[in-house]
């Protein structure tokens, strides 16, 4: 249990730091697994001592924030921030400084040690690959490097491309031209642009051919210069489409290759492109790989303990395994 009291006592940053019914408060309780109880200024945080340490970090850290009503995203964002003060000495980019990238979000930086380091990969590596489970901000940091580096006119174009392979649904027939029936596998970079570039600028730069839509299949043969490739979803991809794809790359091309291995949609015993990539490019020089873990999960707090629980599952159902294995050999 940890106490603190919040001074110098301000209602209306108080009432800020708490929101609407005490939102704020649960938003802070459900990230880091604690109870809160207020009384006025003075606040009584119940949980493990870890988790107690960091609500009453918390706290402090929004009720500075707190001059200025609180969004959800201050509160979400902020609280990513905070779980990962421990590990900053873990990042090389940390001691360094900060990736800045123009966007028409002008607050968007790395919010974890790994992030930054991603951020830092992209911008020196004309291949960089991007592992890790959902939410973790791979393609979004991707897309965000991907504009940067258009509008410093490092590149001149912005390509995306990702498999069309159904995650473990049958969509049947898509009507419409290639870029139609492409659309929909492509939704979560084109909310990224939108998000980082605006929707009118975005739809008249379509029209330039300034950003294309490429269909991994339809790569073959092409040799791609001056441009900023994002393949997505790449845990989808057999390892004779990742060898065709990295081998489009030409002069003046980046390329970032993002996907979450745990996620793979192929058919069953089909090898995936981007598990193998990643045996056999590891020691490439220019090539840059980041890894990223649960702890860099941004988006809604459950997500990362969503993750956690799942990864926890699978550990417990491979053990079960190999002490079922181990039975079936003792027996023998």
């Amino acid at each position: 249990m940890r106490d603190l009291t919040l001074s110098p006592l301000d209602n209306h940053q108080l009432a800020n730091l708490c929101g609407a019914l005490d939102e704020n408060l649960r938003q802070i309780e459900t990230a880091l697994d604690v109870t809160i109880v207020r009384r006025g200024e003075r606040f009584t945080v119940r949980g493990e001592a870890a988790a107690s340490e960091r609500a009453a970090d918390a706290l402090e850290y929004f009720y500075a924030q707190a001059k200025e009503s609180l969004s959800l995203d201050d509160i979400q964002l902020g609280l990513i921030e905070i779980l990962n003060r421990p590990v900053r000495h873990l990042s090389t980019a940390a001691g360094g400084a900060v990736p800045v990238l123009i966007t028409k979000k002008t607050e968007l930086h790395g919010r974890t040690p790994r992030q930054v380091d991603y951020l830092k990969a992209i911008a020196e590596h004309d291949i960089t690959f991007g592992i890790g489970p959902a939410g973790t901000g791979k393609t979004y940091l991707a897309v965000a490097s991907a504009v940067d580096a258009f509008e410093r006119e490092l590149v001149s174009r912005i390509v995306l491309t990702r498999p069309a392979v159904e995650a473990g649904e049958r969509l049947g027939f898509l009507p419409g031209d290639l870029t139609q029936k492409i659309d929909p596998y492509l939704r979560p970079l084109y909310d990224a642009l939108y998000d980082l570039m605006g929707f009118e600028r975005v739809g008249k730069l379509f029209e330039r051919g300034a950003i294309e839509i490429a269909p991994l299949a339809y790569m073959r043969g092409r040799t791609i210069n001056h441009a900023f490739i994002i393949l997505d979803e790449a845990q989808n991809t057999t390892p004779e489409q990742m060898k065709m794809f990295l081998t489009r790359i030409g002069i003046g091309t980046r390329a970032v290759i993002t996907g979450d291995v745990t996620q793979i949609d192929l058919a069953r015993g089909q090898k995936s492109g981007l598990v193998e990539a990643r045996a056999i490019l590891a020691n490439v020089r220019g090539i840059a790989f980041s890894e990223f873990l649960k702890e860099d999960v941004v988006r809604h707090p459950l997500v990362a303990r969503i993750v956690a629980a799942y990864e926890a599952h699978d550990t417990a159902l491979e053990q079960a395994s190999h002490r079922r294995s181990g039975d079936t050999h003792g027996a023998r």
